[in-house]
């Protein structure tokens, strides 16, 4: 009996991941996604190319979803920007205007994360910032001493996939 559960569930799930399933998003990455994009009502798995998120808003009197922003992952868009101790991963929301959401550390190995890019006040300037902004660490980006190298990686990485996206996914102009 149990032979023929397993190869039953393994057939189903097979078969949904021929016909481009995806699992729904566990809680960890819901829960970012949603300090993103507080007010998003759901959220697609990740899809389209560059990979990404949509975050969506439900009108209370007609229930139609509008997308409200973007989600995306720094480590999964060409060029890949490598830290001090390689690739810092940075889940990044952008609104289709072309304003950041914001930005969310989520795993690195630099030595100065504490003094740089783990502090909240660190993702927080990214906030409001417009991908045509120059990301320029000493400009419009805070400099952190003994993190130069964690924290211009993060700026490039930033406006890099930022504009990458922006390109490739959003059709409206940004606004200057």
């Amino acid at each position: 009996m149990k032979k023929i559960a397993l190869v039953t569930l393994l057939l189903v799930a097979g078969r949904m991941i021929a016909a481009g399933a995806q699992a729904p998003l566990d809680a960890s990455l819901q829960a970012q996604l949603k300090r993103l994009f507080p007010a998003a009502a759901a959220f697609s798995p990740k899809e389209g190319d560059p990979p990404h998120f949509s975050a969506f808003a439900s009108d209370p009197k007609s229930g139609l979803k509008t997308l409200i922003g973007l989600a995306y992952w720094t480590t999964e868009l060409d060029p890949l920007e490598r830290g001090y101790d390689g690739p810092i991963k940075v889940l990044v929301g952008m609104a289709p205007n072309g304003v950041l959401a914001g930005i969310i550390v989520t795993d690195h190995h630099e030595p100065y994360g504490n003094f740089s890019i783990d502090r909240p006040e660190f993702a927080a300037q990214f906030k409001g910032k417009n991908i045509r902004d120059p990301f320029k660490v000493g400009s419009d980006i805070d400099a952190v001493s003994r993190a130069t190298i964690s924290v211009t990686t993060v700026s490039r990485s930033v406006r890099n996939t930022s504009r990458r996206v922006a390109r490739q996914l959003l059709t409206a102009e940004p606004p200057k």
